[in-house]
This record gives structure tokens, sequence and C-alpha cells, in this order.
């Protein structure tokens, strides 16, 4: 995938980060970043577009300055923006290496790849996944954020690519796939710490992760070629990602790797952001 990237990394530090987004620069709080930033406070001022914090609960300074929606494009993915009032905006740019890991995979398959994209919100790993030419299927419980999806597809001329786009309930469609025995050759999965269903259904990493993952096992064809697991959680570094994905594919050939996922820009100190663990055949 190309590696030219509308978003940059500007500086972090005394809990907060300072981003590029295209033309827009914003400044949003960021726990880990308990350095000193490398600019001073004047230079962050002068440099954002708006801010956000959660001082008093969540609000955004200077919002009117925010267009209502932008686009931009990350290593050749294209993704449709916008501020939402828990200081999102519709892409987790820490996620670029996994999508260029996504994309290499599946091509260096040379096969028919299918992909199961579980709590997939905008759809950066589905649209490296499709762009890499893999039929996907897209889950996820907010209809909004399929919807969001969606227009990203079609920003990057995949309307007519075979993806499904679900809005259910993770587990609820993992085990009615296994029922109809539809299997994949590739599981992703992004389990939030906590999440609601559209039906009142609860999400808890602490305690759904195992089952979650024992679902994917379930879900992979016989010609397995990935799982990949990220989580913001804190305290989810990546040796337990990774315990918990070898107890999920014990008995199966292949590695796990596991690793930080992190923000970066030409000047700034890398901020994690996240971690992941991957279990490939190759």
């Amino acid at each position: 995938m190309p590696k030219n990237s509308e978003y940059e990394l500007i500086d972090s530090g005394r809990g907060r980060k300072l981003e590029r987004f295209g033309e827009v620069v914003l400044a949003r709080p960021c726990a880990q970043a308990v350095w000193e930033p490398r600019m001073s406070e004047t230079e962050w001022q002068r440099r954002a577009t708006a801010s956000f914090d959660r001082e008093e609960g969540n609000r955004w300074h200077n919002r009117n300055a925010l267009p209502q929606e932008w686009r931009i494009v990350i290593d050749g993915i294209a993704f449709k923006l916008s501020g939402t009032d828990f200081g999102h905006l519709g892409v987790f740019p820490e996620q670029r290496a996994q999508w260029s890991w996504i994309n290499d995979t599946i091509k260096k398959a040379r096969r028919e790849v299918s992909v199961l994209n579980v709590f997939a919100y905008s759809g950066g790993s589905t649209l490296a996944a499709a762009l890499a030419g893999a039929q996907v299927c897209h889950l996820d419980a907010s209809k909004g954020m399929v919807q969001w999806a969606r227009d990203n597809a079609a920003l990057n001329n995949l309307s007519a690519h075979p993806i499904r786009w679900i809005s259910d309930d993770a587990h609820t469609f993992m085990n009615r796939e296994i029922k109809r025995g539809r299997r994949y050759d590739a599981v992703i999965l992004d389990p939030p710490t906590f999440g609601r269903g559209q039906k009142g259904e609860t999400y808890q990493i602490e305690r759904d992760l195992p089952g979650t993952l024992a679902l994917c096992r379930e879900l992979l064809t016989n010609q397995p070629l990935f799982i990949l697991l990220s989580a913001h959680t804190p305290g989810y570094s990546p040796v337990v990602l990774g315990n918990v994905l070898m107890q999920a594919v014990d008995g199966m050939d292949g590695k796990v790797k596991t690793g930080e996922m992190l923000l970066s820009g030409s000047h700034a100190l890398p901020l994690p952001s996240g971690t992941y663990a991957r279990w490939a055949i190759s």
C-alpha cells in the first residue's frame, strides 16, 4: 500500500496529543502522553484548529472552525471524517501498520480470501482487505457506523466490491454464521472495553474476549490465513493479548506476533495507542 498520508502526529505531552488530519489540526486528550511536549503551549494554540477535553464532561473548543465533514487519505485509503460528541473523528490512525499488514498478507496469499471484520467501526481494516481483493463481511453493532463505513467504501471506489454490511451483536451474528456453515479465511477484531448492542446486549472485554476468540477459531476455514486482534483497553499489554490469542489457537500451526500500535510523525515522539496480537500461518 502507498505510504503517503494526510495524517501526522505533530506533538504530544502532558496528557494531550496534537494531530493533523489533512488541513485540520486537533488537540485532544491522551493519557499515555506523560512526558513533556516538544512545542510550547503558545505554538499548540496557534496550530490547533480546534481542541477537545474531558475536564468538565466531553467538550469541544472552537468546534465551529471544524468542517462538518472532510476527507483525508492515509496510506492510500480514503476516509470521511467528522467531529463526534465523544471527540472521535471516524478513524484510528494507529491502526495504519495493521492495515498495511492486512493488505500485504492477503495479496501474498495469491488466492481468493474471505475476511470477517468484527467490531469493525468505520471500516479501515475492511477497506484494507477489500483493496487487496478479499471478500469481506463487515460487522458492527452500530447502524450509524456501518453506514459510515459504507460511505468510506464509496470513497475508495469499493461500492460494487463484495462486502457484506452487517449491523448486529457480535456473538449473536458469529453464532448464526457457525450454524449456517459459513467460514472465513481470516478474522479481524478490535473489541471495545465495554459495548452495548441494539437489543441491550453488553460486551465486556475482560469477560467476553476468550469466548469471542473461540468463536473466531470455529469460524475459520480449513485453510486459514490469520486472526488479527487489537485493543485499546488500559492494561491489555501485548503480552496479555498474545497470551489470550495463543490459547485460542492452541494446537494450530502458525505463529503469534505481538506489539504496540503507535501514532507517529516526523518530529514527534512515538505515541503508544493500543496493542495488537496477530496469529498467521506464514
